[in-house]
C-alpha cells in the first residue's frame, strides 16, 4: 500500500528567536516500520522543497536513512489524495503554525478518510486535523478519542506563550476527546481509521497501528 509522510515547511518558533521545523524522529521512525512492512513511502511538505528540521539526533541509525534520502519534497496541493491509502502527519513545532485550518492538507485530509484510508498524526501533528471538516460539514475529530502533546507537556518545555494556540485545547473544542498518557511516554489512541500519538516517544508505536490497519483493509479486500 502507499502511504504519504507530511512534514511542514514553518521553520519560525514564534518570535523566540529559535528555528523550528519537523521533528526528525517523528518522520524517520513511522518511515523505517512502513519500508520495514513492505509499503511504498512518499514524503511531501505543505509548500514544497527541503523542510526545516529539528530535534534531529545524528546518532540515531533510522533518522540518518531517512535524512539520506530526504532532498526536495513536493508540495501537499500538487498530490492526489486518492493515490494514498494513509497519510501520517508528522510533528514538531513547526506544524502549529501552518498545519491548522489549511485547506491542502484539509482537502488531503478529508479524501484519505472518505475512501477507506487511515489518518494518523503525532505529537503536534495532529495540529492538521484542526479545522477539518468532512463531507457533512462536521469535524473530523468531532467524537472521537485522540491523543496529542498535551497542555502540561508544553508548559514543560516552555512554550506555553509561543504556540499560537494548546493543541489538546483546539482538538476539544472540536469535539475531540483528549486522551493524555504521562508525560513524554508513548501514548497512542486508535479510534477506527484516526490514529494519533501524544509525542515523540509515541511515532513508533502510531506508526505499528497504522501497519495493523492496512492490513485489516487489505485483508478484506482480499476477503470481498
Amino acid at each position: 500500500m502507499r502511504i504519504l509522510i507530511v512534514l511542514t515547511s514553518h521553520d519560525t518558533l514564534g518570535d523566540t528567536g529559535r528555528k523550528t521545523g519537523f521533528y526528525v524522529s517523528e518522520a524517520a521512525h513511522p518511515w523505517e516500520v512502513f519500508t520495514a512492512a513492505g509499503h511504498e513511502v512518499d514524503v511531501a511538505s505543505v509548500r514544497g522543497g527541503v523542510p526545516p528540521r529539528d530535534g534531529d539526533d545524528p546518532a540515531d541509525p533510522a533518522q540518518h536513512r531517512f535524512l539520506s534520502g530526504l532532498g526536495e519534497t513536493p508540495a501537499v496541493d500538487t498530490l492526489d489524495p486518492l493515490a494514498y491509502d494513509a497519510v501520517f502527519f508528522a510533528g514538531g513545532h513547526g506544524t502549529m503554525w501552518d498545519f491548522p485550518d489549511n485547506l491542502a492538507l484539509s482537502r488531503l485530509t478529508r479524501e484519505i478518510f472518505e475512501s477507506g484510508g487511515v489518518v494518523a498524526a503525532v505529537c503536534h501533528g495532529p495540529s492538521a486535523l484542526a479545522g477539518v471538516t468532512l463531507s457533512d460539514g462536521s469535524p473530523l475529530v468531532s467524537g472521537r478519542r485522540v491523543a496529542a502533546f498535551t497542555n502540561e507537556e508544553e508548559e514543560a518545555v516552555g512554550l506555553t506563550s509561543v504556540v499560537p494556540f494548546l493543541l489538546a485545547d483546539r482538538l476539544t473544542a472540536e469535539g475531540a476527546t483528549h486522551v493524555p498518557g504521562p508525560g513524554f511516554a508513548a501514548q497512542v489512541v486508535v479510534d477506527g481509521r484516526l490514529v494519533t500519538g501524544q509525542n515523540p516517544a509515541s511515532a513508533r508505536d502510531a506508526a505499528e497501528a497504522v501497519v495493523g490497519l492496512l492490513s485489516e483493509v487489505r485483508l478484506g479486500d482480499m476477503r470481498a
